[in-house]
């Protein structure tokens, strides 16, 4: 385990370090109170250490306790030797000590305000666990009680599993739809609901009949199409504004080919495809006068940027 003295003295070190170094500073330039603001400072950066230190400490006990007392290798000699003692000692402590910190971490995540990150820091400890505790299955040295305290473990560590990695994908997802509505470009936009479509195709991998899930990707499925069909609907209300007809039409028809994904439901299809039908039949009735004739300097601009 890494030693908690030699952490403690650098971070107190460091926050001492940027207290003087601000309170000079400030002390330079005039200010009345400059040890407040020092203070302050040193304080801040002196709890994120604390506080980091004492989240990668808890993951690192979880795996230490996995890593010893749940996957006994079977080529040590010691667990040869002393079988009975390793074996009563996973049995009454280790394997109650590892369940004891997944449940702690677990109520700890579904406090109000918790962050998505935290449920996921949660899966992975129960992916862990259940890693583990089936490698000691399956090496067959375990007894009947064991056999079924192990079984009986598993089944509350599969349900914390499922529990907080759909909670993680739930949160997640719907914090990157969010950031994608406000972005102000429409790559931006479709870049960011890709990255929240990741994540919920990251947990259907693991549970692949989820209804919620399945719901989530397609919500965000018809939220990209709808983006690039008002992408395009919009270039072409600008190419029609300008008096560039058929480049109008063209884009009207690269919206058209989006709305007829399958994401789009097929209420808000319909109307969009009658709407936008609409709109191609008045262009192609104002290109009517001028398609025999001689062409406008518009149409001829516009097969040059062809």
């Amino acid at each position: 385990m890494p030693s908690s003295a030699g952490y403690l003295a650098a971070a107190i070190v460091i926050a001492a370090g940027l207290f003087f170094l601000l309170w000079w500073m400030l002390v330079r330039g005039g200010d009345d109170a400059p040890w407040l603001p020092a203070g302050l400072a040193a304080s801040v950066v002196l709890l994120v250490a604390l506080s980091a230190r004492e989240v990668v400490m808890r993951r690192a006990w979880t795996r230490y306790l996995l890593d010893h007392g749940i996957s006994q290798k079977p080529g040590s000699r010691s667990s040869r030797s002393s079988s009975r003692s390793p074996k009563k000692g996973f049995s009454a402590s280790l394997h109650s000590a590892t369940l004891r910190t997944i449940q702690k971490q677990s109520s700890a995540a579904d406090l109000p305000g918790s962050t998505p990150e935290a449920h996921l820091d949660v899966a992975h400890l129960c992916h862990d666990y259940l890693s583990s505790t089936d490698e000691a299955m399956r090496s067959g040295r375990l007894g009947s009680e064991k056999g079924i305290a192990i079984r009986a473990g598993q089944e509350r560590v599969r349900a914390l599993h499922k529990h907080h990695l759909l909670t993680w994908a739930r949160g997640h997802s719907r914090a990157l739809t969010y950031e994608a509505q406000q972005r102000a470009r429409t790559f931006d936009k479709i870049e960011t609901a890709h990255k929240a479509l990741e994540c919920i195709d990251s947990a259907l991998r693991v549970y692949p009949n989820e209804p919620e899930l399945n719901e989530s990707r397609l919500a965000i499925d018809e939220f990209i199409a709808s983006v690039k069909v008002a992408h395009w609907v919009e270039l072409a209300e600008r190419s029609a504004f300008k008096g560039h007809y058929r480049r109008a039409i063209d884009r009207y028809r690269d919206a058209l080919y989006y709305l007829t994904q399958d994401a789009v439901k097929p209420d808000v299809r319909a109307a969009g495809t009658e709407r936008i039908d609409r709109q191609i039949a008045e262009l192609q009735s104002k290109l009517r006068p001028t398609s025999g004739a001689r062409q406008t300097p518009r149409d001829a601009d516009y097969r040059e940027d062809q």
